[in-house]
Protein backbone atom coordinates (compact mmCIF):
# COMPACT_ATOMS: atom_id res chain seq x y z
CA UNK A 1 0.00 0.00 0.00
CA UNK A 2 1.67 3.66 -0.92
CA UNK A 3 2.21 6.13 1.86
CA UNK A 4 0.16 8.88 1.55
CA UNK A 5 1.60 12.41 1.38
CA UNK A 6 0.43 14.82 4.69
CA UNK A 7 0.42 17.86 3.39
CA UNK A 8 0.92 19.48 6.44
CA UNK A 9 3.51 18.78 8.93
CA UNK A 10 2.25 19.57 12.68
CA UNK A 11 5.40 20.22 14.75
CA UNK A 12 3.46 20.71 18.29
CA UNK A 13 0.02 21.23 19.39
CA UNK A 14 -0.91 23.12 23.17
CA UNK A 15 -4.21 22.81 24.65
CA UNK A 16 -5.93 26.28 25.03
CA UNK A 17 -7.99 26.37 28.16
CA UNK A 18 -10.24 29.18 28.44
CA UNK A 19 -10.08 31.35 31.72
CA UNK A 20 -11.49 33.88 33.07
CA UNK A 21 -8.43 35.94 34.47
CA UNK A 22 -4.74 34.86 33.12
CA UNK A 23 -3.56 36.06 35.97
CA UNK A 24 -5.98 34.90 38.82
CA UNK A 25 -5.44 31.21 37.26
CA UNK A 26 -1.79 31.39 36.97
CA UNK A 27 -1.03 29.76 40.51
CA UNK A 28 -2.77 26.65 40.25
CA UNK A 29 -0.63 25.57 37.35
CA UNK A 30 2.63 26.44 38.23
CA UNK A 31 2.57 26.06 42.15
CA UNK A 32 -0.05 23.02 42.31
CA UNK A 33 1.22 22.16 38.66
CA UNK A 34 4.68 22.54 39.18
CA UNK A 35 4.71 24.47 35.50
CA UNK A 36 7.27 27.18 35.19
CA UNK A 37 6.20 30.69 34.93
CA UNK A 38 5.24 31.90 31.71
CA UNK A 39 7.18 30.66 28.60
CA UNK A 40 5.60 34.05 27.35
CA UNK A 41 2.49 36.26 28.59
CA UNK A 42 0.77 38.40 26.21
CA UNK A 43 -1.74 39.17 29.23
CA UNK A 44 -4.85 37.46 27.83
CA UNK A 45 -2.30 34.29 27.02
CA UNK A 46 0.09 33.01 28.72
CA UNK A 47 1.98 29.63 28.24
CA UNK A 48 2.93 27.30 30.90
CA UNK A 49 5.60 24.25 30.25
CA UNK A 50 7.96 22.42 32.52
CA UNK A 51 11.35 20.34 32.03
CA UNK A 52 9.47 18.57 29.17
CA UNK A 53 9.15 19.80 26.52
CA UNK A 54 6.37 17.79 25.60
CA UNK A 55 4.52 19.27 28.81
CA UNK A 56 2.79 22.60 28.00
CA UNK A 57 -0.56 24.21 28.46
CA UNK A 58 -1.69 28.01 27.34
CA UNK A 59 -4.59 29.47 29.30
CA UNK A 60 -6.66 32.13 27.30
CA UNK A 61 -8.88 34.58 28.57
CA UNK A 62 -10.09 35.53 25.08
CA UNK A 63 -8.08 36.14 21.69
CA UNK A 64 -6.52 39.54 20.90
CA UNK A 65 -7.42 39.56 17.27
CA UNK A 66 -9.77 37.18 16.43
CA UNK A 67 -13.64 36.35 16.38
CA UNK A 68 -13.46 33.10 18.24
CA UNK A 69 -10.94 31.39 20.94
CA UNK A 70 -9.47 28.17 19.77
CA UNK A 71 -9.48 24.91 21.73
CA UNK A 72 -5.65 24.07 20.68
CA UNK A 73 -2.91 25.66 18.90
CA UNK A 74 -0.90 23.27 16.01
CA UNK A 75 1.94 24.55 15.69
CA UNK A 76 3.08 23.80 11.77
CA UNK A 77 6.04 24.23 9.71
CA UNK A 78 4.80 25.68 6.78
CA UNK A 79 1.64 27.84 7.84
CA UNK A 80 1.21 29.62 4.60
CA UNK A 81 0.80 25.66 2.84
CA UNK A 82 -1.78 24.83 5.64
CA UNK A 83 -3.75 28.06 4.91
CA UNK A 84 -3.79 27.01 1.05
CA UNK A 85 -4.84 23.17 1.63
CA UNK A 86 -7.46 24.24 4.34
CA UNK A 87 -9.12 26.63 1.74
CA UNK A 88 -8.71 24.11 -1.17
CA UNK A 89 -10.45 21.39 1.31
CA UNK A 90 -12.91 23.71 1.89
CA UNK A 91 -12.81 23.82 5.76
CA UNK A 92 -13.99 27.36 7.22
CA UNK A 93 -11.48 30.31 7.91
CA UNK A 94 -12.75 31.56 11.34
CA UNK A 95 -9.58 34.14 11.65
CA UNK A 96 -7.55 34.84 8.23
CA UNK A 97 -4.05 34.10 8.05
CA UNK A 98 -2.06 37.06 9.41
CA UNK A 99 1.04 37.66 10.63
CA UNK A 100 0.46 39.17 14.67
CA UNK A 101 2.72 41.74 15.75
CA UNK A 102 3.84 39.28 18.44
CA UNK A 103 5.78 37.50 16.34
CA UNK A 104 3.58 34.65 14.76
CA UNK A 105 1.66 34.12 11.61
CA UNK A 106 -1.48 31.98 11.92
CA UNK A 107 -5.19 31.35 11.28
CA UNK A 108 -8.12 29.57 12.86
CA UNK A 109 -9.82 27.00 10.84
CA UNK A 110 -12.80 25.56 12.02
CA UNK A 111 -12.81 21.32 12.07
CA UNK A 112 -16.00 19.42 10.84
CA UNK A 113 -16.44 19.16 14.75
CA UNK A 114 -17.42 22.59 15.48
CA UNK A 115 -13.76 23.27 17.16
CA UNK A 116 -11.63 26.37 16.25
CA UNK A 117 -7.89 25.43 15.43
CA UNK A 118 -5.36 28.06 16.13
CA UNK A 119 -2.85 26.91 12.81
CA UNK A 120 0.69 28.89 13.55
CA UNK A 121 4.22 29.34 12.79
CA UNK A 122 6.38 31.48 14.23
CA UNK A 123 8.86 33.59 12.97
CA UNK A 124 12.31 32.07 12.70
Amino acid sequence: MPELEVPVRVIRILPNLPVADVGAAKGFYTNFLGLSAEAFNLGWVARYTSSDPDVAVQLVSGDATAPEDSVISVQVDDVDGAYAEAQRLGYEIVHPLTTEPWGVRRFFVRAPDGNVINVAAHRT
